[in-house]
């Protein structure tokens, strides 16, 4: 039986993210908040220090290691798990260095040149997980949405040339986990079909992991001629909903601004799995 799906709460500290930008930039007020995700239930918490939302401002990684590095060593300090995401390797190795413990990357390791070897010598060092994510045409500022024949196959095929191509680096299969990029340069019916095919993804043989907190395809799939769509908050809880369905179909874990919403939702998920497993033993035995 496989484990149960975890829970990576976000935490941005940064001035301009799309849902919480702003309310985490001191690292005090950030540390509170990533030990208030673990008290609710985080698995582990994700720490940005630049906005990869449409039309955000490239962050030096200077000024990105200003923001997350208090952060990393007042949340390992109280023995939290931490992510840290990031486009840079610089960012990447002085955050394991600080005790993060996965490099969560939307790009893939495709942005910088030296992220693989940095990943490389985090998973050999701390053994560091790498999150490889799905984005094409990294930096594109615009958010310009790629021309997709089969959405679900290319991200699929993507991805597994990535893991390809971090396993040659130097990174240990075992510590990959893969992202298909929700809203990176994909639209949401684009992001619907790759949730409704998650066992595509899964068919690689490596933990998925699916961010689709508070995302614009959310809030268009809530629009309608009567209801508008609700701001990144109001998201929630079809937000948890999409958590539940993406563990029903083997998702490794879930990238989720509100965490209780969530843990919630992963719980009656499980039970209902559970039911099923129960109804299968009853009819292996009849």
């Amino acid at each position: 039986m496989r484990s149960r799906t975890l829970v990576m709460g976000v935490l941005n500290v940064t001035p301009d993210s799309f849902s919480d930008g702003g309310l985490f930039d001191e690292p005090d007020a950030a540390v509170q908040r990533g030990s208030a995700l673990a008290a609710q239930g985080a698995d582990l918490i994700d720490i940005g220090g630049e906005s990869t939302r449409p039309g955000a401002n490239p962050v030096a990684p200077e000024e990105e290691l200003r923001r997350v590095l208090p952060v990393i060593r007042g949340l390992t300090a109280r023995g939290h798990r931490i992510s840290v995401d990031t486009l840079h390797a610089a960012t990447a190795a002085e955050a394991v260095a600080a005790g993060a413990r996965f490099i969560n990357d939307v790009s893939g390791g495709s942005h910088d040149s030296d992220m693989l070897r940095v990943a490389a010598t985090a998973s050999q060092e701390y053994g560091a997980r790498f999150i490889i994510g799905h984005w094409r045409g990294v930096p594109d500022p615009a958010h310009q949405r790629s021309d997709y024949g089969d959405v679900v196959a290319e991200v699929r095929d993507d991805l597994a040339s990535r893991t390809g191509v971090a396993i040659a680096a130097g990174i240990a299969r075992e510590l990959i986990v893969l992202d298909p990029g929700l809203g990176f340069d994909k639209t949401g019916a684009q992001g619907w079909q790759l949730l409704a095919h998650l066992d595509a993804l899964t068919s690689l043989g490596f933990p998925v992991l699916i961010g689709a907190s508070r995302k614009r395809m959310i809030a268009e799939a809530l629009t309608t001629p009567l209801s508008a769509a609700p701001p990144p908050e109001g998201r929630d809880v079809a937000t948890a909903v999409v958590s539940a369905l993406a563990a029903g179909q083997g998702a490794w874990g879930v990238r989720v601004h509100d965490v209780p919403a969530t843990v919630q939702a992963l719980a009656i998920s499980e039970a209902w799995r559970s039911g099923q497993r129960t109804t299968t033993a009853i009819g292996t035995q009849s």
